[in-house]
């Protein structure tokens, strides 16, 4: 197991442990009825922990459980939380990517500076040929020499080629030759890294419909996916971010990131109740294999531990 991956376990634990702190001090409190203290409590760790308004749902079904005399064990108390919060999300697409039927598969990486859409755009694309596709990588953020050159570097070190633009250049250009590329080296994939300025700018918004428009005229059925990532640590300004791009234009997942550190993994619960979109990946760590394919009831086990 990797250090992220245990990290993340470490810190699923202590959220089960504060749970059953503040819920199973005695466990006959399950058998005697409702305590509204007991709920109180619960509900201010599901809110430390970023849950959010899912909060509210889940303290109102763990009251209703109570009275009914649902719960009386604490394997009961912890096998309902994994359902609960696993049935959340619904059944999910565990991180399978939708291909398209021919030519190259177009994948657009979104979301604001700073929350790791690069690096996750270099793990997909291990990802992609760890499963034996071939990929192509475009740097379609053309005002920040930096993220040009951090996905060259990238490019570089998978083995893979990458298309890149003038400074300054139109990205909806760069993706156009990006899909341009694919098509005439029969490569499977072509992820396109894009820019990601403030979610508050209008330019931008309208930057990523033009490369949305250009790629579906150059390629049937393109974007195949637009992934938009998301910090899982920033709370409400992820919700903002997400509700911004998401209007702006089509997004197929979520990919949630710097979750390997930090308690507040009730964050991915909130983020897809609030958005609309199923959380397709998790960042988990900084290596190229740190990005888990998301898979509903494996999340609430590791998020709850012990």
């Amino acid at each position: 197991m990797g250090l992220a991956s245990a990290a993340g376990i470490a810190v699923a634990m202590r959220l089960w442990k504060r749970i059953k702190q503040v819920a199973l001090t005695d466990v006959a409190v399950l058998v005697k009825g409702v305590d509204h203290e007991m709920l109180e409590d619960v509900e201010r760790v599901l809110i430390e922990a970023d849950f959010g308004p899912a909060t509210f749902s889940l303290v109102e079904n763990l009251e209703q459980q109570i009275r009914r005399g649902g719960l009386k064990t604490e394997d009961a108390f912890r096998g309902w939380l994994v359902d609960e919060i696993a049935g959340m999300f619904g059944a999910g697409e565990a991180g399978e990517l939708h291909f398209a039927a021919d030519g190259p598969t177009v994948v657009l990486i979104l979301g604001v500076n700073g929350v790791g859409k690069t690096t996750q755009a270099a793990k997909l694309a291990h990802r992609l040929l760890r499963s034996g596709k071939s990929v192509l990588l475009a740097a379609a953020d053309t005002f920040r020499p930096g993220a040009t050159e951090q996905l060259a570097i990238w490019a570089d070190r998978l083995g893979l080629p990458v298309v890149r633009g003038t400074r300054g250049g139109d990205p909806a250009a760069v993706a156009y030759d990006a899909v341009e590329a694919a098509t005439a080296r029969g490569i499977d994939v072509a992820i396109i890294d894009t820019a990601g300025r403030l979610h508050t700018e209008s330019g931008l918004m309208k930057e990523l419909q033009k490369i949305v428009r250009v790629v579906g005229r150059r390629c049937d059925g393109a974007p195949h996916e637009s992934f938009l990532v998301l910090d899982g640590t920033v709370g409400q300004n992820a919700m903002q971010q997400g509700k911004s791009f998401a209007a702006a234009v089509p997004i197929s997942g979520l990919i949630v990131t710097k979750l390997d550190g930090t308690a507040r993994g009730g964050a991915v619960v909130c983020l897809q109740r609030e958005i609309g979109v199923p959380v397709r990946f998790l960042g988990v760590g900084e290596r190229l294999e740190d990005l888990d394919p998301f898979e509903p009831r494996r999340f609430a086990e590791r998020l709850l531990g012990d």
